[in-house]
């Protein structure tokens, strides 16, 4: 797909006006439509809803006064992701240096045939996983597995190398994987 065509379909998701007209979508019919996913991504990363609708906040506020800059022949979602990373990390490093997570369970939509309480703990066991790993490796594990992202746009969010995206990564499966593992020593 030719890179116009994906900035195209790119800044599609942030403009709610005619996706060739090829303008910069405004910044009022980006932040309303684009807020619930971005605050969902912002969940993942910081394992609390307040701190995310504090971050999405953050980085949306900050990114008005360049709007014009932020879309400037791109698709402006990863710039905007990336600024909700650094503003959980930020907040992170002002105030929450001794807040600790506290598990919260949810309850997941019954599916057929399957045991709903064993769900529940199953993804409340993962998510305790990945709330204990630090905040950028975090970050790479929800870009890469809820996300569904390729490694060089982790890496464009992230501001680092494809490499180290995916050292993060590989680093977070085999902390979780040890604590599995020794989960299921205890257990067996």
């Amino acid at each position: 797909m030719p890179p116009a065509t994906r900035l195209t379909r790119g800044m599609a998701r942030w403009a709610s006006n005619d996706e060739s007209s090829g303008a910069v979508p405004s910044f009022a019919a980006c932040g309303g439509a684009r807020a619930p996913p971005l605050v969902g991504f912002a969940y993942l990363v910081t394992a609390d809803r307040a701190r995310a609708e504090e971050a999405v906040q953050d980085a949306l506020s900050r990114a008005y006064g360049k709007w014009a800059r932020v879309c400037r022949g791109r698709d402006p979602e990863p710039y905007v992701r990336r600024m909700i990373v650094n503003a959980d990390i930020s907040g992170w490093r002002r105030f929450g240096k001794h807040e600790r997570p506290v598990a919260e369970v949810i309850p997941a939509a019954a599916a057929s045939g399957h045991d709903l309480a064993q769900t529940v703990t199953d993804e409340d066991a993962m998510w305790r996983l990945c709330a204990g790993l630090p905040r950028r490796q975090r970050a790479a594990v929800v870009l890469r597995y809820y996300e569904d992202l390729p490694d060089a746009q982790i890496a464009a969010i992230l501001d680092c190398s494809e490499s180290t995206v995916r050292s993060q990564i590989h680093r977070a499966l085999a902390t979780m994987r040890a604590h599995l593992t020794e989960e299921a020593g205890r257990d067996g």
